[in-house]
């Protein structure tokens, strides 16, 4: 069974910093990329980052871009998210997905075919 946890979400300052996790399943690390989405309240899902195996070619939404940054332990199956500069407009609850089908965007819900419960991150300013 294919399971994706996360964890290290919280409550942070403007300015501060939170680092994500999400524990995958080995058959779920084979996947050809692991990708986070946030969902702010009353928001469709919106992409955040994306990074491929194996190549570990990385992509940023505009808004993250130069303050979060994805990285992955393959020995570990984890998928990390280290935000930092975090902004109030960062509240949401940030979700890890895992996209194992070709085709399909990147950058679009509907091309990830397993997903997390999802951690809350509010920033207060």
């Amino acid at each position: 069974q294919v399971q994706l946890v996360e964890s290290g979400g919280g409550l942070v300052q403007a300015g501060g910093s939170l680092r994500l996790s999400c524990t995958t399943s080995r058959r779920t690390f084979s996947s050809y990329a692991m990708g986070w989405f946030r969902q702010a309240p009353g928001k469709e899902h919106d992409f955040v980052a994306v990074i491929w195996w194996p190549s570990d070619t990385t992509y940023y939404a505009d808004s993250v871009k130069g303050r979060f940054t994805i990285s992955r332990d393959n020995g570990k199956n984890m998928v990390y998210l280290q935000m930092n500069s975090l902004k109030p407009e960062d509240t949401a609850i940030y979700y890890c997905a895992a996209k194992e089908r070709t085709g399909g965007s990147q950058y679009s819900r509907n091309a990830y075919d397993y997903w997390g419960q999802g951690t809350q991150v509010t920033v207060s300013s």
